[in-house]
């Protein structure tokens, strides 16, 4: 293993300033959700300049790609997001994660070379994370299609394994009502009194969900001047929870809310999705615990979390289909709450490149286990097989 430990570190040594240029020009040119048209192209030329294979666009997605190096079974995908946050740019670090991904993918396709280990590595970029879940529109198009595995990693304020996350459903509301002169209010219906009797609604139930569940919402349209009786008010909201099933009673019982405040109000309510309804993550544990040994020998000091993220992770429907990991490496020296300007700063820090670095090794060595190793990877194959069947 220490000899393997040495040969990646070697490899990845010379291609850390690409990886390192890669990472920061993403973080300086954020691209939100399915608009990653320049990060997409950045990553397509990094890896057709290190002989892989490229598809783009890919899945269904116009930024999104899939590049193979070697051939044949088995196949094991590391998965890149780069989509940014409105107003925040790469608050959730995602510049990090595709250059990991991109990364690790090399280093293990020399690996399998040096060592004559036969399989397919593959990168692939699913753009849309942030709300669109791009991954669930990626997979409905085939995009895992005799893919065996898949592995990715995501900044934190931690290194940490992977223990699971929630569900999540999101929707937009809006609601219709007539408008009319504030000053004679009696000829109008306020769309704005649906959307605040939906979020009072939302606020009550709250307090009868379990301490696991979460929703949470926004208004985005409340109205347009004071004297005017809005006739169009809207608002999103995501519903969570670690279980699948219990989402599913989530929706019903939000639905019912807003068809009670359109009642109270006298407006018309129309409940859109939005995106693809991501799906709680289900984790290898066999891949997981090899991660676990490969991250502390590549210099990543790892903790266990004491409970699932409560977050989602659109990756949570890859772990559905094919055997999967999502870990995480801390990129702060201190805790930082996600989705924030000062986890913005970590994703362009020094720490959080040093520990991209050592996840990208913790990665590869991972991925060359199961490629290698064909006990284990039957081993793997055989826990997911069971999960499914149970689950």
């Amino acid at each position: 293993m220490k000899d393997l430990l040495r040969e990646a570190k070697r490899i990845l040594d010379g291609r850390k300033k690409a990886l390192r240029d890669l990472a920061l020009r993403l973080h300086a040119h954020p691209e939100l959700a399915l608009e990653e048209v320049r990060a997409c192209s950045w990553q397509v030329k990094l890896l057709r300049k290190w002989k892989f294979r490229v598809k783009s666009p890919y899945g269904g997605l116009k930024t999104a790609y899939r590049a193979d190096c070697g051939r044949g079974r088995p196949v094991l995908a590391f998965m890149a997001e780069y989509d940014a946050l409105p107003g925040l740019g790469h608050g959730c670090g995602h510049n990090l994660i595709a250059a990991a991904g991109a990364g690790a993918g090399y280093v293990l396709s020399r690996l399998l070379e040096s060592r004559g280990v036969k399989g397919t590595v593959t990168v692939m970029g699913t753009p849309g994370e942030e709300g669109a879940g791009g991954k669930g529109i990626m997979i409905r198009n085939g995009a895992l299609k005799g893919v065996d595995a898949a592995m990715m990693c995501h900044p934190n304020d931690r290194s940490e394994p992977d223990t699971g996350n929630s569900s999540v459903e999101r929707f937009a509301v809006t609601f219709k009502g007539r408008a009319a002169h504030a000053a004679d209010p009696e000829d109008g219906c306020n769309a704005l009194d649906a959307v605040n009797l939906l979020y009072s609604g939302v606020s009550a139930w709250r307090q009868q969900l379990p301490e696991s569940a979460r929703v949470h919402g926004v208004i985005t349209e409340g109205g347009v001047k004071p004297n005017i009786i809005p006739e169009s008010a809207a608002c999103r909201f995501y519903l969570r929870s670690p279980d699948d099933r219990f989402v599913r009673r989530m929706v019903t019982r939000f639905r019912d809310i807003v068809r009670g405040a359109a009642l109270m109000t006298g407006t018309k309510p129309e409940i859109e999705p939005l995106g693809v309804p991501t799906r709680g993550r289900k984790p290898s544990s066999l891949l997981g615990e090899a991660w676990m040994e490969n991250a502390r020998l590549a210099g990543l000091k790892v903790v266990v979390p004491r409970r699932p993220v409560r977050g989602s992770s659109d990756f949570g429907n890859v772990s559905h289909v094919v055997p999967a990991i999502h870990p995480y490496f801390g990129i702060s020296a201190r805790p930082i709450p996600g989705h924030s300007h000062p986890f913005t700063r970590a994703a362009g820090s020094k720490l959080g490149l040093e520990n991209m670095f050592r996840m990208t090794v913790a990665l590869a060595l991972t991925g060359f286990r199961f490629m290698a190793d064909e006990g284990f990877r039957k081993a793997v194959v055989a826990e997911f097989r069971r999960r499914k069947r149970t689950s």
